[in-house]
């Protein structure tokens, strides 16, 4: 902020998301992993890779973690791990990024898409229920809940695994927002047959780079995901014993997520912080849920609009105030044209439709001030005034 000019940060076109306050927070550190990395010269699977996996388990609580190339292959692997193939229904919900539903077709699996809570945008058990019956019916093999935990709240994992030990079918939590929240005192990581989180910079635990990581409590399955991200090798690397994929997280990568995860702990605190905040300050919006018995990391602080308000003009006008608003996410992936011939839950996916339609996310990140969240309060209350 310029002290000749009080008004500088008001005026100042706000980050979304502010890495760079995070870097200037760790710079010496991250410098200082990176010389290390250099100066080892192990570039693939150095020792950090193998630290950086007994880190994560221990803060989430997990048995085995593997770290891998990025989330989406994360959950590729979990799919080869579980031999998931054409004929077989996995069942993710409608309203999510593509990832999830593209790491199934990749597969030749069919996706088949579930509707979500409408308070916490996860999924929703009974939607589940009708869509393995639907699946079923259409003759395809019932096989896996890939349950996303959106915006950083862990899906109802208890409901969830109760509907999928039921079916017979593996659960898998696509942590890619949630990895540091909790669900009913237990760690994100150690609430579902296998996790997969990625450590895309912009998630609340991210590197400079892409990255992913497995969590499951299983050690030969967790032996098999090793072999399966370095190509499928047995003994050695010259051996093939499994068809796999290159898909290794680099030590550059793990020694920069080694030091963001010392400090973790604090940033999910003001994160925590900040969400109460916006809570109490905003208005005229529907403001995030979180399950009693959860915690949120909170990667997006997402508000639902009014009905009647157009939000295409409500991001315009919070743009032209410098305050950035992001849509995640505008088309449901039953609606995607990719995906729009997949099956679904009988009974349709209204909530994840009025979902995409209403939703708005607003700067969230560690460092924001109390005084720049009053300015996007204030900034939004003066947009929803806007004529549609």
């Amino acid at each position: 902020m310029d002290a000749s000019n009080p008004q500088s940060e008001a005026l100042a076109p706000l980050a979304f998301n502010d890495l760079a306050a995070q870097q200037d927070r760790i710079k010496d550190r991250i410098d200082a992993a990176i010389a290390d990395v250099l100066a080892r010269g192990q570039y693939i699977l150095g020792p950090q890779v193998a630290e950086l996996e007994g880190a994560l388990a221990k803060f989430c609580g997990a048995t085995h973690c593997v770290a891998c190339a990025n989330g989406t292959d994360a959950l590729s692997l979990v799919l080869m791990a579980e031999d998931i193939g054409a004929g077989d229904a996995v069942f993710v919900p409608s309203f999510t990024f593509v990832a999830t539903a593209e790491a199934v077709s990749g597969r030749g699996a069919t996706p088949v898409f579930v509707d979500i809570d409408a308070a916490t945008y996860n999924m929703d058990d009974a939607s589940l229920g009708r869509a393995i019956d639907a699946a079923k019916t259409a003759g395809l093999r019932p096989r896996m809940v890939i349950a996303v935990d959106l915006y950083g709240q862990p899906a109802d994992y208890e409901t969830l695994g109760a509907v999928a030990l039921e079916n017979g079918l593996t659960l898998v939590a696509d942590a890619a927002q949630s990895f540091g929240a909790t669900m009913g005192g237990k760690g994100v990581g150690a609430l579902a047959d296998y996790t997969t989180t990625s450590f895309f910079p912009a998630k609340p635990l991210g590197c400079y780079g892409d990255g992913g990581a497995i969590f499951t409590e299983d050690g030969t399955k967790a032996d098999i995901l090793r072999s399966l991200r370095f190509h499928g090798k047995g003994r050695h690397k010259y051996e093939n014993v499994r068809v796999g994929l290159n898909s290794r997280l680099d030590t550059l990568q793990a020694a920069i997520l080694l030091v963001k995860l010392d400090i973790f702990a604090d940033e999910i605190a003001a994160r925590q912080e900040i969400a109460t905040r916006y809570g109490e300050i905003l208005r005229g919006v529907e403001t995030p849920v979180v399950a009693p018995s959860a915690t949120s990391v909170w990667a997006q602080y997402t508000v639902r609009l009014p009905e009647s308000i157009d939000r295409e003009t409500v991001q315009t006008a919070c743009g032209k105030a410098g305050v950035p608003t992001v849509v995640y996410y505008p088309i449901p992936l039953h609606q995607q044209p990719a995906y729009a011939q997949h099956p679904c839950d009988p009974a349709g996916l209204g909530r994840s439709e009025e979902a995409a339609a209403r939703v708005l996310s607003l700067p969230m990140h560690p460092y924001l001030t109390p005084e720049i969240q009053t300015r996007v309060a204030q900034t939004l209350a003066a947009a929803l005034q806007e004529p549609a």
